[in-house]
């Protein structure tokens, strides 16, 4: 069965979050996907039924999620206008940076393409900077090669220099470590010190200097910050 034109709110969150996953590699199982919406295992098995049905996502015999043609495109539409609404709500209406992804999430789904195209061009119009990125630095859909290569924090030596380049989404969900961030003023483009951790009752806490300031964060918060050589 071909899709519908434009799939349910409900819908739109799977395919971004399956976007997302599958931009930067992760493999997409349910059990992943129950994780990132915040729901039960059962509950994501009867939405990927319906999402297979529908023609948005296809199911592999290892029980890997992969978009259709008509998922890619509607997931990538989705995320598009979430980005444009952040990018609009920080730059235009001041929104603090640790806020504008919750922001987003409540006005990204009746965005119409007429509106989501206006405000492309309000930002291009406004800001000659070649934009690429949302405000967290995660790429807009077509752009990913323009961010170049980066790594979650917890995959990199140790006592080395790093500028962040962007904050995972899965982070961007989580409005008290997005307003730590901010506090420490950990944002895309602030170098950094990744520290050797030398004290024993850490619970894998990862130690790291910025700004003229020690941070330590969670293993969970670090993953989720992708950073490049300094």
């Amino acid at each position: 069965m071909p899709p519908i034109e434009r799939p349910s709110p409900t819908i739109e969150d799977y395919l971004g979050a399956i976007y997302t996953l599958a931009r930067d590699q992760q493999p997409v199982y349910g059990r992943r996907l129950a994780e990132w919406m915040e729901v039960s295992p059962p509950t994501v098995t009867v939405t990927i039924q319906r999402m297979v049905r529908d023609g948005w996502v296809i199911m592999e015999p290892d029980k890997t999620i992969h978009l259709t043609d008509a998922g890619r495109v509607a997931a990538a539409s989705l995320v598009r206008r979430h980005m444009l609404t952040e990018l609009l709500l920080a730059r235009v209406l001041n929104v603090p940076w640790s806020q504008v992804h919750a922001e987003a999430d409540r006005l990204e789904h009746g965005l119409s393409a007429e509106t989501a195209a206006r405000v492309a061009a309000l930002l291009d119009g406004t800001f000659e900077d070649g934009t690429v990125a949302c405000p967290h630095g995660n790429p807009l859909p077509g752009q990913e090669d323009e961010i170049g290569q980066s790594f979650p924090l917890t995959d990199v030596p140790l006592d080395s220099e790093y500028v962040l380049c962007r904050v995972h989404e899965e982070a961007e969900r989580d409005s008290v470590a997005m307003a730590l961030l901010e506090e420490h003023g950990l944002l895309p483009g602030t170098r950094l010190w990744l520290r050797p951790n030398t004290t024993e009752d850490t619970d894998g806490a990862i130690l790291l200097a910025a700004n003229g300031v020690d941070i330590s964060l969670t293993h969970n918060i670090a993953r989720c910050l992708w950073v490049r050589e300094a």
